[in-house]
């Protein structure tokens, strides 16, 4: 089936002006913000842009594809985007400018966004999700405690640093946890900056805190959010989500659907899917199940255990578990032993409540069904 890459083969020779930014172009420039930019994109403002010509000329010239492509990582491929996106009238003239890229250990925060200025003279801001590192993925696990993580706030300030004065219309966007930062710093930075965009994109980000959805900066953008899940999805189900989702078709299945490379286009948009698929759903209900029967203090001590215990090796990044495994998880286990016992204990009763959560997901609706139904099914003779 075709995918972005076979979009750009077969779209590329378009301008917007003759075929206007859609939702494909959205996930294109999604995907493309995984490339490292340090060194190519400068991190100053606006008015210090550089081509996508020069950055893909700078970029292969500093990495050669066997380094990118012995990475574990699904997102490896984003910067061979690049030789698509040169070649083509849609993004050939298309501009970069105020890369960051900040990994924070002591905030427990992973951010990086660049923003793309296409030649219908709008910017496209572009937050990245998850990378591999170890800080990383415990951001994402934060946000099942927090109201607002450091990344998060990260991402409003930089709408609100670069575009309180720019006269150009904006779209924000990202994929995975860059969808959920596109949302937050949409819903949160200044009123004039908020009025300037017209469309924000969350492509399978997971949701928010109820507390979050209930500010007026987050009811205020709702009109403007498009959220595209595939039919597994897991990560856009996690936490609360009040919005309706387009579910979209990947040529994967269960969690590598994540992975934007499958999601399955056909003409400007995506294929569509009926719904999401039964263990979407199952996994859905066990996450809300899960966290509902936690307090924040439980979920807290959860995450920084688990982190604990997987940054014990030594590892900075998931490459780091992945090409040392058995020392990493021989190193994980004594310190899984050498936890107090407190500690032990949340831990245990916090994988025991998923394991119930998961199973209630799985049977509960099955077993009620059943209760009603059994004076007409068994009540017969």
């Amino acid at each position: 089936m075709a995918n972005i890459e076979t979009y750009l083969d077969w779209r590329g020779d378009l301008t917007f002006a003759q075929d206007p930014f859609n939702e494909v172009d959205n996930l294109i420039l999604s995907e493309l913000v995984y490339s490292d930019f340090d060194g190519v994109v400068p991190q100053e403002g606006l008015r210090n842009s550089v081509s996508i010509q020069e950055v893909c000329k700078q970029f292969f010239q500093m990495h050669t594809e066997e380094e990118l492509l012995s990475k574990v990582s699904s997102t490896k491929v984003a910067p061979f985007l690049m030789k698509r996106l040169v070649r083509s009238k849609r993004f050939g003239s298309m501009r970069l400018a105020a890369y960051r890229n900040e990994i924070d250990e002591e905030s427990q925060s992973q951010f990086a966004a660049v923003s793309y200025l296409l030649d219908d003279n709008t910017w496209f801001v572009c937050f990245r999700g998850t990378d591999n590192t170890i800080v990383g993925w415990k951001e994402d696990f934060n946000m099942g405690f927090l109201t607002h993580t450091a990344g998060q706030v990260k991402a409003k300030e930089y709408l609100n640093t670069l575009f309180a004065h720019t006269a150009k219309r904006i779209r924000v966007g990202g994929h995975s946890k860059g969808g959920n930062f596109a949302v937050y710093a949409s819903a949160f930075c200044l009123p004039r900056i908020q009025n300037k965009i017209d469309v924000i994109y969350s492509n399978d980000g997971p949701g928010f805190r109820e507390l979050v959805m209930e500010q007026s900066g987050y009811k205020a953008i709702l009109p403007k959010l498009v959220s595209i899940i595939p039919e597994d999805s897991i990560v856009g189900n996690l936490l609360l989500n009040d919005i309706e989702h387009q579910v979209i078709e990947s040529s994967q299945s269960g969690a590598s659907q994540h992975d934007p490379m499958s999601w399955e286009v056909l003409g400007t948009g995506f294929v569509l899917a009926e719904d999401t698929s039964k263990s979407s759903k199952n996994v859905d209900r066990t996450l809300k199940l899960w966290l509902m029967d936690l307090p924040d203090s439980k979920r807290e001590v959860f995450v920084d255990v688990l982190f604990r215990v997987l940054s014990s090796s030594g590892a900075k990044t998931t490459d780091d578990l992945s090409n040392e495994p058995l020392k990493a998880i021989s190193e994980m286990m004594k310190a899984t032993s050498e936890l107090d016992s407190e500690d032990q204990k949340v831990f245990k009763e916090v994988l025991l409540k998923l394991f119930n959560s998961g199973r209630e997901a799985m049977f509960g609706k099955w077993i009620s069904t059943i209760g009603q139904n059994s004076s007409l099914t068994f009540g017969k003779r």
